[in-house]
């Protein structure tokens, strides 16, 4: 539990100090329901915390109004996203996009990823997915918040969720200190 380390003003030798806690929280949410979307849209409803079988989780739960994720305290932040679609009538690109702010208002897209079901061939309702990652530096948790987006070049696209699998959703994972 301690480790030896050379301390800032230190000018004689090591000292011993408690080692780093390491991962002190991880967590992963879902959707419970599939919903149809025809551009750029908030996913705002239908979340929940992952009751899979054998799922674990460490640490303080994030928050959430309205597709809006609140960190449960300050640090480097891992979130990895998947998006679960499924093809609609003609060729239609989709994506999914992870956004956050600094200021609690305006949000920008971090990380996204795209994909044109065409190239999966196949008939309608053809089932497809794709991933995205970003590391986010919380410093606030007031003022630094996440939320994902899906769009569409076409119309009614269906992002799917399930309440007893993940089908569309993202891991959490605090990886430090800020």
């Amino acid at each position: 539990g301690y480790l030896l380390s050379a301390q800032s003003g230190n000018t004689g030798g090591l000292t011993w100090a408690a080692a780093p806690a390491g991962i002190t929280q991880a967590q992963q949410w879902r959707i419970t329901s599939g919903f149809t979307f025809s551009s750029v849209q908030d996913i705002d409803q239908n979340w929940e915390i992952s009751d899979a079988t054998a799922y674990g989780s460490l640490g303080s739960n994030l928050t959430q109004s309205s597709g809006i994720f609140t960190f449960p305290s300050t640090g480097i932040y891992l979130i990895m996203a998947t998006f679960n679609f499924r093809r609609a009538t003609g060729d239609r690109g989709v994506g999914g996009n992870i956004n956050a702010t600094t200021n609690n208002s305006s949000y920008a897209v971090v990380s996204s990823v795209e994909v044109n079901n065409s190239d999966f061939g196949g008939s309608d309702n053809t089932t497809y997915a794709g991933g995205c990652q970003a590391i986010l530096d919380v410093t606030n948790t007031t003022n630094v918040k996440f939320k994902l987006t899906i769009q569409t070049s076409g119309s009614d696209q269906t992002c799917d969720g399930d309440t007893s699998r993940n089908y569309t959703g993202f891991v959490c994972v605090r990886l430090g200190d800020t």
